[in-house]
């Protein structure tokens, strides 16, 4: 009988690719405002899951949502400035 262990290799073997390449990690560098400012939006709202919100509940969600437009718009000028390789300048 054949082990488990032995036919791993065949069925996923290990490759130096399963790691984020530098371009990865810089564009989820460059992503990390919204997707904080999204995180904070979630924990706003999932507070406010089981319970009626609150003034207070309201204004942070209302705060997060303009966290995350901001992040998304800073985000969007930023890339929408940037020409890549081969664009006209």
């Amino acid at each position: 009988m054949k082990s488990i262990a032995a036919l791993k290799n065949r069925v996923t073997p290990w490759s130096d690719e399963l790691e984020p390449s530098a371009a990865e990690l810089d564009a989820i560098d460059v992503e990390m405002p919204l997707i904080l400012a999204s995180v904070d939006l979630l924990d706003a709202q999932i507070m406010t899951i089981d319970r009626t919100p609150t003034e207070v509940d309201e204004r942070r969600i209302r705060r997060a949502r303009n966290r995350v437009l901001a992040a998304r718009r800073d985000l969007a000028n930023r890339t929408a400035g940037t020409t890549g390789a081969g664009d006209a300048a």
